[in-house]
């Protein structure tokens, strides 16, 4: 029986020990973060729809890291202090990187040594504008506009605009209680474009609901929005 019971206590401490080795492993501690952005203003998106990569170097094989925008246009990751290289990957987002003077490329290189914050400036190809949100009875109605950015050769035109209503701040065509869609064809004015839809019976009951317009452009993946606003009834 002790022949027995002592190679299962060494086995135990052996564990134990690889079990204080992993809880002693440095973790990430350092943040990057910031928002992507034109001239300063955040580009509002799906949350999961766009996607960053920090490719760090140094290793025998890069390490890439994938860091989700959130619906405000903001970014996080937690990493160690040391050199990366950040990239848009190509059709991400309602908006195109602009060209990097260091490496004049659509990369960008980042050398941290502590938390840094750094906004990442892009091209969209609209803006939406003075968006706007009214309640009259159990309709909810919005004005707003669209600026075209992009005007080059790489111009794209509008497809859909979209409202969407949601219970919670997530708000968009995964994630609503009710929506109204108004074709480009339908657009008279750019500058004053109007939507309106019936807000459907609340379980449970609340009074105050999510929204935020969407814009489809053509030929692009990912839908512009606007901020997402707490709209009471």
């Amino acid at each position: 029986m002790k022949k027995i019971i002592l190679p299962f206590l060494i086995g135990i401490f052996s564990m134990a020990m690889v079990s204080c080795e992993y809880d002693n492993y440095e973790k990430p501690n350092v943040r990057l973060y910031g928002n992507i952005v034109y001239q300063g203003e955040p580009i509002n998106v799906k949350y999961n729809d766009v996607n960053l990569q920090l490719w760090e170097s140094g290793w025998d094989l890069n390490y890439r890291i994938d860091v989700t925008v959130s619906p405000e246009g903001a970014y996080s990751a937690l990493v160690f202090d040391g050199d990366y290289k950040l990239i848009i990957p190509s059709h991400q987002g309602p908006f195109r990187s602009i060209e990097n003077a260091e490496t004049q490329s659509d990369t960008i290189l980042v050398s941290l040594n502590g938390d840094y914050h750094m906004d990442i400036e892009v091209e969209p190809y609209y803006m939406v504008r003075n968006t706007q949100f009214s309640v009259s009875g159990n309709t909810l109605s919005t004005n707003f506009g669209l600026e075209k950015i992009i005007k080059d050769i790489d111009a794209k035109d509008i497809e859909t605009v979209y409202l969407y209503v949601n219970k919670t701040k997530f708000v968009d065509f995964d994630a609503r209680v009710a929506d109204a869609a108004l074709a480009a064809g339908d657009i008279v004015d750019m500058n004053s474009i109007s939507l309106s839809l019936t807000i459907p019976e609340l379980v449970p009951t609340q009074n105050y609901v999510f929204a935020r317009v969407g814009v489809k452009i053509a030929g692009v993946e990912d839908l512009l929005f606007s901020a997402v606003e707490k709209v009471n009834l």
